[in-house]
């Protein structure tokens, strides 16, 4: 049985209902959905040991879980509206933010500081360095026609030309909109030969 690894976006958390459409949707496969630290160096770490010690056969972010998911090198991911510029939006929301879903700790907030927005936009640097044909054809990206926070298509697509999929909504998609536009992309994804 495959194992997905979900990460979700910023403000967010593994129980974010994505994970749990997923679920649904990619029965029998088992959809792991880890809160993700807010930190990019711990946050970054973290998703490096899930996936040493859970091999996902493919991973799905969404958001800031997409920028997460482009750097996880040498698996098969889909980014559904990927932020690769987190950074830009973190600044217009310094201070005090809340959760929109619960944390399996409990925690209820974070902060978001100058220092904290410094350490995202260094990471974002590198994003697409290093890419190679086997690890754009790894790659899917999601975008929705209408997304209100995040516009990465085009940057998405002069990297992983081809790779993209443009879809009708907004920045958080729909189970409709995962069951008709991602989930065939994915299973198809799953489905092909190792590289």
């Amino acid at each position: 049985m495959d194992k997905i690894l979900f990460i979700h976006g910023l403000a967010s958390s593994g129980a974010y209902k994505m994970a749990g459409i997923l679920k649904h949707l990619l029965a029998p496969c088992e959809v792991i959905a880890p809160d993700v630290p807010i930190e990019p160096d711990a946050a970054f770490a973290m998703l490096q040991r899930v996936c040493t010690e859970e091999k996902p056969g493919l991973i799905v972010g969404h958001s800031l879980g997409g920028f997460w998911a482009q750097q996880l090198r040498g698996y098969r991911k889909a980014l559904v509206n990927p932020d690769f510029h987190a950074s830009a939006l973190m600044r217009t929301m310094k201070g005090e933010v809340r959760y929109l879903s619960p944390r399996a700790g409990g925690e209820e907030s974070f902060i978001i500081d100058e220092a904290l927005c410094a350490a995202y936009e260094e990471r974002e640097k590198t994003l697409f360095n290093g890419l190679d044909a086997g690890e754009t054809a790894l790659t899917l990206g999601f975008f929705a026609e209408g997304d209100e926070l995040v516009q990465s298509f085009d940057e998405f697509e002069a990297h992983y030309p081809g790779r993209g999929v443009r879809y009708p909504g907004g920045h958080l998609p729909t189970y409709p909109q995962i069951k008709r536009w991602m989930v065939p992309h994915m299973i198809t994804l799953l489905r092909e030969k190792p590289l």
